[in-house]
């Protein structure tokens, strides 16, 4: 995926704003990086990051250059990048940041960079942290934070920094433009949800971890209506195993969440989306009660999984859920 031409044809606001900060020596001491789920925030964000200390940006990076592929390899010193996607980022990591920005660049550059992918997934702790740095910055150096709840961020951290937010291209758009790059129509219509180019569609598509999952899904729905005890098997020996972090839990969640929404429809006679999976979708209307009971209850379980409650306890309760008479 070629981050400068998205930039360039989907977000022209962002990069107007970031490329006069560039070429005008007026860049923000930190930004805040918005968008829903779906737009590629952390991608976007090691790019205006790789734009800044890039050795040919025209005005943006090139992403060829030694510079950037050394962020690419995480070898590059004077750039530290915490992910909240995985796990919540603790105090101590912005603590150990912090002291590290505190000192001399260590590249001919004379700047450092620090990414904070999903800022609203951090401790309280971390937080209080990072308000203090973004208080008193120093000189060379460049914040550039992401979120996709900017309700879920501290006013005083959205007030000490500019913001830029990612647009939504329609998912009728993003599922074409993957059709066209080969992606299979099934994948299209599920991740099309979830990723909002059709590029990184397609990268998210290749996956083996995606494809595993995807299967393993499509079989606990099929199991879901054979019998209860079924269900469980699947849910025990094939789901569980996939969901190692909460990325993976949330990613499955929210894919089951697409399927009971056509399932709902479905019982309801009305359309669904996922075509390519009408069998699957069409079985379980006809075989699961209170489909929308169960909607809801997947939806409220996904927010645990925030809670960090072990992830086998939280599919166990789902499964008594949706197997239940």
């Amino acid at each position: 995926m070629s981050l400068g031409n998205y930039l360039k044809n989907r977000q022209p606001l962002v990069t107007k704003s970031f490329c006069y900060g560039l070429t005008h020596d007026q860049l923000a001491h930190a930004y805040l990086l918005t968008g829903e789920s779906g737009t590629p925030l952390k991608e976007t964000a090691l790019f205006l990051a790789k734009s800044i200390i890039c050795d040919h940006p025209n005005p943006l990076a090139d992403e060829e250059c030694i510079t950037c592929q050394r962020i690419d390899r995480e070898e590059y010193p004077d750039f530290i990048f915490l992910n909240g996607e995985e796990e919540s980022i603790k105090k101590e990591e912005v603590r150990d940041t912090l002291t590290l920005f505190q000192k001399t660049p260590l590249e001919r550059k004379g700047v450092m960079i620090y990414v904070i992918h999903l800022v609203e997934n951090m401790t309280l702790e971390a937080v209080n942290s990072l308000l203090k740095f973004l208080e008193e910055p120093t000189p060379w150096t460049y914040a550039i934070l992401t979120t996709q709840n900017e309700d879920k961020v501290l006013p005083t951290i959205v007030s000490r920094c500019e913001r830029l937010r990612l647009i939504l291209t329609p998912r009728n758009e993003v599922y074409e433009e993957a059709l066209a790059l080969g992606v299979a129509k099934e994948d299209c219509e599920l991740l099309s949800y979830f990723y909002n180019d059709g590029s990184l569609l397609k990268e998210a598509a290749e996956k083996e971890d995606y494809q595993k999952l995807k299967l393993a899904l499509t079989d606990s729905l099929d199991a879901l209506s054979t019998s209860p005890q079924f269900a469980r098997f699947i849910f025990e020996n094939q789901v569980t195993p996939l969901l190692s972090s909460k990325a993976s839990a949330r990613f499955f969640f929210d894919l089951l969440t697409q399927f009971f929404r056509d399932i709902v429809a479905k019982k309801a006679g009305n359309p669904i989306t996922l075509t390519s999976y009408a069998t699957i979708i069409d079985a379980a209307a006809k075989k699961l009660p209170h489909v929308e009971t169960s909607l809801l209850s997947i939806m409220t379980l996904r927010g645990e999984i925030e809670l960090n409650i072990r992830v086998g306890l939280i599919l166990a309760h789902l499964v008594n859920v949706l197997t239940k008479e």
